[in-house]
Parts: structure tokens; C-alpha cells; sequence
């Protein structure tokens, strides 16, 4: 293959030669000839180049791809980790649960609910998976089988640090289901038996609604009394001071 510098020195050449004399034909048919053949070369490797670059493009797209595969496999993976970890604990949770027919109706009156099994019966599940099924229930309107959940909770756990947030959810519970004489019973419970918790002031609070509703507004009016002086930087305050506003 005859490089550029090799033609370009031939021209001068040949134009060197022309000054003195003139060139012979076959010289610049030669040199036609060469730069065809370079031009053609030059064509050749410009179409070997294009090819090369669309190989790399190629290579980088099926590196992303591989990329984001395995992105949405780690993905995939992380997820089936997950919902196996919920199996195992919901395993947990079935030994808990009683069957659909043996959940005791909630009623209007003032009489605890009695729960169907006993602590041996439930051994292994923890406080914080029994307080959590109740929450859960709670949360999902589910108010009668949340007070049920309470209710067993409070009776099967009764030494644990998630005491007193239970007996607030039961009363809670109740106060949905419009069953006052038990919402007042669980918060008047929470307030005699727990009176450092951090359940209090919405314990009071909740007991002086519970009582207005109840029409005794001489109870509510001093409990909610108490909230404001007790706990005055509280948000329950602030409802307590609305609420007595509209009562007075």
C-alpha cells in the first residue's frame, strides 16, 4: 500500500520534472492510479471503522442491559427474602390466632371480654407480634377483633413495657365501636394502674371525651381539667382546652 507522503513526494517530483521538462504521461496515469487505490483503501477502513464503532455500541448496550438484569434480579431476590421472613412470622401468628368461630362477640356491656386461649397455648409467639396483630386490626377498622386482641394481650402479657399502650388501644377499640361504658372502663383502668406512662395524658384526655359523650359533663369537665394542668405542653391540652370550650 503506497502511504500518502509516498504520492504527495511523487507529485512533487513529477512537478519538479515539469518545471525542467516535461513529464511523462505514464507518470501521472500511475499517479491517478495510486490515489484511486488509496481512495478505495481509505473507503475500505472508513467502512471497517463504522463497523467497529457499531460492535462497541452494541457491547455497551448489552453491558447496561446486563446491568439493569441484574439490578432487577438483586431486586427480585431482596423481595422473596421479605415475603419469606412475613411467612415465618405468620407462622408464628397462626398458633395464636383462634379459628372465626370461637371469637366472642363484642357486646354493650361492661363485662371483659374473655379470651379463648390460655398463655401455654400461645408460647411462641412475643409480646411484640401479639400487640402488633391487635394494632394491625385496629388500624384496619377491624375494632372488634383489635379488642380482642387487646384483651388477650393485656391478659396473656400483662408484665410488659406494652402495657399500658395496650389498655389505651383496647379503650380506643371500644370508643369505635361506640361502647363507652368499656372505653371508660379501659382508660379509667390505664390512668389508676399506669400513671407514669406516656399513655396518660391521652389516656385522661380520651376518658373526659368519653365521659361527655357518656353526658356525664361535670366527669368530663374535670378530667379534661387535669390534662390541661398536668400535662400543659402536651397536644392533648390543646384538645383539652377546645373541648372545654365547647362544653362549658
Amino acid at each position: 500500500m503506497i502511504y500518502p507522503w509516498a504520492v504527495v513526494a511523487l507529485v512533487l517530483t513529477l512537478l519538479l520534472e515539469g518545471m525542467v521538462g516535461c513529464a511523462k504521461h505514464a507518470d501521472f496515469v500511475e499517479v491517478r492510479h495510486q490515489l484511486a487505490v488509496m481512495s478505495r483503501a481509505h473507503e475500505h477502513d472508513r467502512q471497517r471503522l463504522d463497523a467497529m464503532a457499531r460492535r462497541v455500541e452494541v457491547v455497551e448496550r448489552s453491558k447496561d442491559s446486563e446491568a439493569d438484569t441484574r439490578q432487577r434480579l438483586d431486586e427480585m431476590v431482596a423481595r422473596l427474602q421479605k415475603i419469606e421472613a412475613r411467612l415465618a412470622k405468620m407462622e408464628e401468628i397462626v398458633a395464636y390466632l383462634p379459628a372465626q368461630g370461637d371469637l366472642p362477640p363484642v357486646s354493650r356491656s361492661t363485662k371483659p371480654l374473655s379470651p379463648s386461649h390460655s398463655p401455654s397455648e400461645q408460647t411462641s409467639i412475643t409480646p411484640t407480634v401479639a400487640f402488633n396483630l391487635a394494632y394491625n386490626d385496629y388500624l384496619g377498622g377491624k375494632y372488634e377483633l383489635a379488642a380482642v386482641g387487646f384483651q388477650r394481650f393485656l391478659k396473656d402479657f400483662p408484665q410488659t413495657s406494652l402495657q399500658a399502650s395496650a389498655q389505651y388501644w383496647l379503650g380506643e377499640s371500644y370508643y369505635k365501636l361506640k361502647d363507652y361504658g368499656r372505653a371508660l372502663q379501659a382508660f379509667e383502668t390505664l390512668v389508676a394502674e399506669s400513671p407514669n406512662s406516656e399513655k396518660m395524658p391521652a389516656a385522661l384526655y380520651k376518658l373526659g371525651i368519653v365521659a361527655a359523650e357518656m353526658g356525664d359533663l361535670v366527669k368530663s369537665r374535670k378530667t379534661l381539667k387535669r390534662v390541661v394542668e398536668e400535662f400543659p405542653s402536651s397536644d392533648e391540652s390543646r384538645l383539652a382546652k377546645m373541648k372545654l370550650a365547647e362544653i362549658r
